[in-house]
């Protein structure tokens, strides 16, 4: 078996060290090819080699923005019977797409999780979001949590380290910033519906949207690797809402109230729309401003190793 890995040696939580044993212990159960990345993009090019070559598995190690560039590359041909199966070892701060998938959270018990996989063949096939040309695994987003997005990666440019205090302070920041009296984004579903006056969207592919530590925060609970797309737009901004908001969409029960935000789940397709140009994230990864966006969900898009099938 061929494999190959896509490292990201910017990765927060994973030593050197760490990734010798993870590299050591791939390559004695395959063929590896250990594979580093260099600029912002990098992972896109290695994972499209890596499958154009003949590679049987990629494995990101890295935060969600890795895998989101390693799924893309992965994919670069179109969904094909070539595409080699994905594996992950988190080493990100936050790491949603593998706790989404019930994987463990920890680099080391990752790795085993993923040894155990090749070599038991366990794997789950999941779909993806689609917003215009590039994949998602979990979310993306257009307004204001993009915005917190972009702000953190302003400060990691700066030397700041990626962690929760920073999205937290960032977050409080652009909230202020933002203007809460005009709502500029409309959502448009594919049988005709509109909604107009939101501030922000955020379109899931999976529950949770994000981790605050290890508490999830779900604004679209009940949305899987195996449904179709969900749609969280927030239409109010004042701070008591906001608050209120955030605190009942964390923990295992969440409560979204309609006053709030439209809830809109299994959908094919949705487009939003702006009044100019606002932030965009996808996948926790600033990509750039835009008026308008398309996404839909793509079934069955690529296989995860050392997630059984019945997990999730």
């Amino acid at each position: 078996m061929r494999a190959a890995v896509v490292v990201n040696p910017r990765a927060t939580a994973m030593s050197p060290r760490e990734r010798d044993v993870l590299a050591h212990s791939l390559g004695a159960e395959t063929e590896l090819d250990v594979l580093e990345t260099q600029y912002r993009g990098h992972a896109i090019t290695l994972a499209a080699e890596a499958m154009r070559h003949g590679t049987d598995i990629v494995v990101a190690l890295g935060g969600d923005g890795t895998v989101n560039e390693v799924i893309n590359g992965l994919l670069a041909d179109g969904i094909h019977a070539g595409v080699p199966a994905l594996g992950v070892v988190p080493a990100g701060s936050t790491n949603v797409f593998v706790r989404a998938l019930g994987l463990p959270n920890d680099p080391i018990e990752a790795t085993g999780a993923l040894l155990e996989g090749l070599r038991s063949g366990g794997r789950r096939t999941v779909s993806l979001g689609l917003a215009d040309d590039r994949y998602f695994c979990f979310a993306a987003g257009l307004g204001f949590d993009a915005a917190i997005v972009h702000g953190v990666e302003r400060k990691r440019e700066q030397g700041k380290r990626s962690t929760h205090v920073l999205y937290s302070k960032v977050g409080v920041r652009e909230f202020f910033a933002a203007d809460r009296r005009h709502p500029r984004l409309h959502l448009e579903l594919p049988d005709g519906t509109h909604f107009d006056e939101v501030y922000f969207a955020i379109v899931a592919n999976s529950d949770p949207w994000t981790f605050v530590g290890n508490r999830p925060l779900r604004p679209t609970p009940g949305v899987t690797f195996d449904s179709g797309l969900a749609v969280y737009a927030r239409r109010r901004m004042g701070m008591p809402g906001m608050l209120w908001s955030m605190a009942r969409l964390s923990g295992k029960r969440p409560k979204i109230g309609g006053r709030g935000a439209y809830l809109v789940h299994d959908l094919e397709a949705l487009t939003l729309v702006a009044d100019e140009p606002l932030p965009f994230q996808i996948d926790g990864d600033a990509v750039d401003f835009r008026e308008k966006v398309s996404f839909r969900s793509v079934p069955a898009a690529i296989q995860v190793v050392g997630v059984p099938v019945e997990s999730g």
